[in-house]
């Protein structure tokens, strides 16, 4: 059972008010977490529970909400405390209910990413690491970008999944594509843009009054392209949100293609994660990028 006492107190030493816990129940989300709604007297919050030892994800997380936030482009939820208590870590966040997207709160995601978008560093990577579900997500800063993903995104995975038994075509293929990786930039040089860097479906929504709101960040500079990538991947963004999008920060025509680039990375990670179906899949990503090198 949570602390919720000592949970309490650390809420009111880091918003300086009073908070009454009145009721804590549990609500859906993530397989990675167990998350709960507290409610008191004048104030909700919604916080997310995992082992001790998971608090760095819990800081990563928060480094990435407040990144977005500073950004005020796509509103995110907002900080308020993370540590531990006795047998959990913890993350508390800002609550406010969540709605389904419409249209127009797609529309307005489109060009509000594109403006997170335009926020730009010097270097590809990120100040520190985090998670990609509960998988490690290495950011060191890097200024090629092609070395980046290269090295910290695909070779990380294929070396991870070689230590889960997946070897065979799945590794020869990788390496293949990693040794050929410059060919999909031959025309086009990336800039290192804020990225959500997790956003699918089920981690964007609306507010009440039908502003998007994404959440559950895995944040570093990057192509921006990689975030459009993975609203593709499990679907579920309408096309106002891409129409939106482009009108506002147009697509390079190689995305057609990179986009599977992009989404290699996460289906080898769900592929570490889960294990199943994924194995096929992202070898039929790999036979597909392979065929574009001839």
């Amino acid at each position: 059972m949570p602390d919720w006492q000592l949970i309490t107190k650390k809420i009111q030493q880091a918003t300086q008010r009073p908070f009454q816990l009145l009721d804590a129940h549990a609500v859906g989300g993530g397989c990675i977490n167990s998350s709960y709604r507290l409610e008191g007297g004048n104030e909700d919050y919604f916080i997310k529970l995992n082992r001790p030892e998971m608090l760095p994800m819990f800081a990563a997380e928060s480094s990435g909400l407040e990144e977005m936030a500073h950004c005020a482009a796509v509103r995110v939820p907002g900080v308020i405390t993370c540590g531990t208590a006795g047998a959990h870590a913890f993350l508390v966040l800002q609550y406010f209910p969540l709605h389904s997207r419409s249209a127009s709160s797609d529309r307005l995601l489109g060009q509000q990413l594109a403006q997170q978008h335009r926020q730009q560093q010097a270097f590809f990577g990120w100040h520190q690491d985090n998670s990609i579900g509960s998988t490690p997500q290495l950011n060191p800063g890097c200024p090629d970008w092609i070395t980046f993903w290269r090295e910290q995104r695909l070779a990380f995975q294929l070396q991870l999944a070689a230590g889960h038994g997946h070897s065979g075509s799945l590794q020869k293929n990788g390496e293949r594509l990693c040794a050929g990786l410059h060919a999909f930039f031959s025309d086009y040089t990336p800039q290192p843009a804020l990225l959500h860097g997790d956003l699918w479906s089920g981690n964007a929504a609306a507010d009440a009054q039908g502003q998007p709101v994404i959440y559950d960040p895995a944040c570093y500079y990057g192509d921006r392209e990689v975030d459009v990538a993975m609203t593709e991947l499990f679907g579920g963004f309408s096309n106002d949100f891409y129409a939106a999008y482009n009108e506002s920060y147009a697509l390079d025509p190689g995305y057609a293609v990179r986009k599977s680039l992009y989404n290699l990375y996460h289906v080898l990670n769900h592929l570490n994660l889960f294990g199943g179906g994924y194995r096929r899949q992202a070898e039929a990503l790999q036979e597909q990028l392979l065929a574009e090198l001839g």
